[in-house]
């Protein structure tokens, strides 16, 4: 198992301590307070107005930079770099870090990954899944691996190595239905799953050993107000019968997108209705954070930082990524002009959490095989510690 071969190298603590962080952290987003609304013009703007459009076609704030460190098609450190990025995730690498980024397309599908060096240049890319069906986002777990998921009907969740020398596993026990993203909650010892279907639910797998997902339990998030309880999905890799409609009372949400957990609670968007919600671990309650159309629009994959604000990325909209603070204020932190037929995916930062990595998944060219990709990093003065 990739979990025992990193106990084995000594590797385990360093990459859970640099992961997450977010589990021993105060919550991103306060589940008891209202919907978070847009942030007025002025100072309390999280990070000021932004500038007008960069070389690159990023409108970003007073201090940020950016540039392209891949394009679909295009070889970066003798790869060539797949089509239709989408989710992904950072992982430490001695004084350097990893950027793994899944490939939205059918039947060759997968993820690669770039290595950076300490001086931030990319030192080499390589696959670490192949062959599989449309992986659209995914999730870091808390022992270095990344979960990649397949966004088809009866769809399943591949166990990677973000290091490139193990195999990826099918991890069939998460069940089969469309999967989009996930996300690890160390102190339960469970992993959150969303579906991305119109009528999708919200999942949570606890693995039978904590490390170790190949077997264990799935369940439904189930209950239609505010306290919630979970149901055992009876058959989760059956193929004869769908996942989210085996527990009757399973609560459904409008398309199911990214996935986040810190501080005890767990994030996830729904983009049919635009919003972004919060399940409260400790207290067993479901809240929306986020229930509007201005300014944040087409709410997609999502991430966070220590201090606490939450960065969601816009499938269409104006091609935003927007900063959702504690307080629940929103408001622009990038916009990406020429890209309009796109779509921003994999946001995720550094393990310094100074650099910010996302993609426009079709690019200029809005072709939607995703052959015009272009993966960026911006580089800046993120609230990184809390406040």
């Amino acid at each position: 198992m990739l979990r025992r071969t990193l106990l084995r190298n000594g590797a385990l603590a360093a990459l859970a301590g640099s992961l997450w962080r977010g589990s021993c952290e105060p919550s991103a987003v306060s589940p008891a307070s209202p919907p978070a609304r847009p942030t007025p013009s002025g100072p309390t703007v999280p990070y000021g107005p932004l500038r007008p459009p960069n070389a690159d076609g990023l409108a970003l704030p007073e201090g940020f930079s950016s540039r392209v460190v891949a394009r679909t098609g295009r070889k970066v450190a003798g790869l060539r770099w797949h089509p239709a990025p989408d989710g992904g995730a950072c992982f430490p690498d001695g004084d350097g870090w990893i950027y793994v980024s899944n490939s939205e397309v059918p039947v060759v599908g997968g993820a690669s990954a770039l290595r950076f060096g300490a001086d931030g240049r990319v030192r080499e890319a390589y696959r670490i899944l192949s062959g599989t069906d449309v992986n659209c986002a995914g999730g870091a777990t808390p022992w270095g691996t990344w979960l990649s998921c397949e966004e088809v009907e009866r769809g399943r969740v591949f166990e990677c190595d973000p290091y490139g020398t193990r195999s990826a596993r099918p991890r069939l026990a998460m069940g089969r239905f469309k999967h989009e993203a996930a996300a690890c909650d160390p102190e339960h010892e469970v992993v959150y799953l969303t579906e991305d279907e119109p009528d999708g639910c919200f999942y949570r797998f606890t693995p039978t050993d904590w490390g170790d997902l190949t077997e264990g339990r799935l369940e439904v998030l189930c209950g239609q107000g505010r306290e919630v309880r979970w149901r055992r999905v009876p058959q989760p890799a059956a193929l004869h019968e769908q996942t989210r409609h085996q527990v009757e009372q399973a609560r459904h949400f409008n398309g199911g997108e990214g996935c986040y957990f810190s501080g005890g609670v767990c994030y996830f968007t729904t983009k049919g209705d635009n919003r972004v919600w919060a399940y409260d671990t400790k207290r067993s309650t479901l809240e929306v954070v986020y229930d509007r159309h201005s300014p944040l629009t087409g709410v997609d994959n999502l991430t966070g930082t220590p201090a606490g604000d939450l960065f969601v990325a816009e499938d269409g909209g104006n091609m935003e990524i927007n900063v959702i603070t504690p307080e629940r204020l929103v408001a622009p932190f990038l916009r990406l002009d020429g890209h309009e037929r796109s779509e921003i995916t994999g946001p995720a930062f550094s393990p310094d959490g100074t650099r910010l990595y996302f993609s426009s998944q079709r690019g200029r060219s809005g072709v939607r095989e995703g052959t015009d990709g272009h993966t960026f990093e911006v580089t800046g003065p993120f609230r990184t510690g809390s406040r």
